[in-house]
């Protein structure tokens, strides 16, 4: 099974910038989006075999996830059962069969670090949850998560050591994730790989120049590594700041 995740930065723009083309030359079994940007009802966007479902924030233009499939779920959750984490459209579930599907589009910490208080205590929430979950059955998570884990993780990481994404507060609770009982897939396959990025700032020509972050992943639990078969940065597709990433598994 070929899995998609992607921060489309608004879908309603990234439709116009190559979106559907590269949705279909992905050609996945489950394509999750991140930042669509969306109220229900603003764009008709199906796709033949594909069933869709998402989360709209409620504030409008913000946030927002969705996950397009070829398999039909057991069953669909929104958000994560707490309610002041789920009003901004920030997750989707999806039970199949053999696993758990987690999009998620973590919090930003923001400028001068203003929001960071309450990531760490998203941070904390979401993965009771996503341990919740694990203790039924293995767990596939995938999104933006919003931080550069190593320095191996990001283009300049000493001038960026404070800021939002690359704080040891942040790195910290994506370790505690990971020793949790959860895998980096691309890590996984490329431990020791360099310069490969999924997003880049819109200023200083930062794509131009490869200098991103690899802030958005696919990981899943440990016991899923034996059946994963590859994992992929899709640099070359444009749209959005993001480019797609993939997990590919073999169930």
């Amino acid at each position: 099974m070929k899995f998609i995740s992607w921060n489309v930065n608004g879908l309603r723009a990234c439709k116009d910038k190559g979106f559907i083309e590269a949705f279909h030359r992905l050609d996945a079994d489950f394509f999750c989006l991140q930042e669509t940007k969306m109220q229900e009802g603003q764009l008709d966007l199906p796709f033949e075999g594909y069933t869709s479902y998402w989360n709209y924030a409620e504030k409008k233009g913000y946030s927002g996830t969705a996950i397009y499939t070829r398999h039909q779920p057991l069953s669909v959750n929104y958000g994560i059962d707490i309610e002041h984490h789920d009003k901004e459209g920030r997750v989707i579930t999806l039970e199949m069969p053999d696993f758990y599907l987690v999009t998620v589009y973590t919090p930003n910490s923001q400028d001068e670090l203003r929001r960071l208080d309450y990531r760490m205590t998203w941070e904390d929430d979401f993965r009771t949850y996503l341990l919740a979950l694990d203790a039924k059955k293995p767990v596939i998570v995938c999104g933006d998560l919003n931080v550069a884990h190593q320095e191996i993780d990001l283009k300049n990481p000493k001038t960026n050591r404070r800021n939002a994404g690359f704080t040891d507060e942040e790195r910290a609770k994506f370790t505690t994730l990971l020793a949790s009982g959860f895998t980096d897939t691309f890590r996984y396959f490329y431990p020791d790989q360099r310069d490969i990025y999924s997003w880049w700032s819109y200023r200083f020509r930062a794509r131009e120049k490869n200098a991103g972050w690899r802030i958005d992943y696919f990981l899943v639990s440990n016991r899923l590594c034996e059946k994963l078969t590859d994992a992929k940065i899709h640099t070359d597709i444009y749209g959005s700041d993001h480019c797609p990433v993939e997990v590919d598994i073999n169930f």
